[in-house]
C-alpha cells in the first residue's frame, strides 16, 4: 500500500510540474524576443546585413591602402566574411527562384 502512494505522489508532483509549464508564458523567439514580421522582412534583413558586412570589408580595406591602418589580416577576414556572406545570400536566393519556377511549372 505505501508503494501505491508514493506512485501516486509522483504522478501527482509530475502532473503539477506539467501544469505549471503549460501556464509558464510561451517562449520567445531568438531575436530579442519580437515576433518575425514576415519572410520578406527576413530576406530584407538578411540583404541589409550582407550590405553592411561589405561595406564594412571595403571600409577596412580602404583604411589599409591608404595606410591609416597596418592591420591587414584583419581587413583580410572582413573581405572574406562579405564574400561567404554574399555567397551564401545568392544560394538563397537561387533556391527561391527554383521554388517558384517548380511552383509556376506545377499544372493546375
Amino acid at each position: 500500500m505505501n508503494t501505491l502512494s508514493s506512485i501516486q505522489g509522483q504522478m501527482l508532483e509530475k502532473m503539477q510540474v506539467l501544469r505549471a509549464a503549460s501556464q509558464a508564458p510561451a517562449v520567445l523567439p531568438a531575436n530579442g524576443g519580437e515576433a518575425a514580421q514576415g519572410f520578406a522582412d527576413a530576406l530584407k534583413n538578411a540583404v541589409h546585413t550582407v550590405d553592411a558586412r561589405q561595406h564594412h570589408a571595403s571600409q577596412t580595406m580602404a583604411a589599409v591602402d591608404s595606410g591609416r591602418s597596418d592591420d591587414l589580416a584583419t581587413a583580410m577576414i572582413d573581405g572574406q566574411k562579405a564574400s561567404v556572406s554574399f555567397s551564401a545570400l545568392l544560394q538563397v536566393r537561387n533556391k527561391l527562384v527554383s521554388a517558384f519556377d517548380d511552383i509556376m511549372r506545377t499544372p493546375l
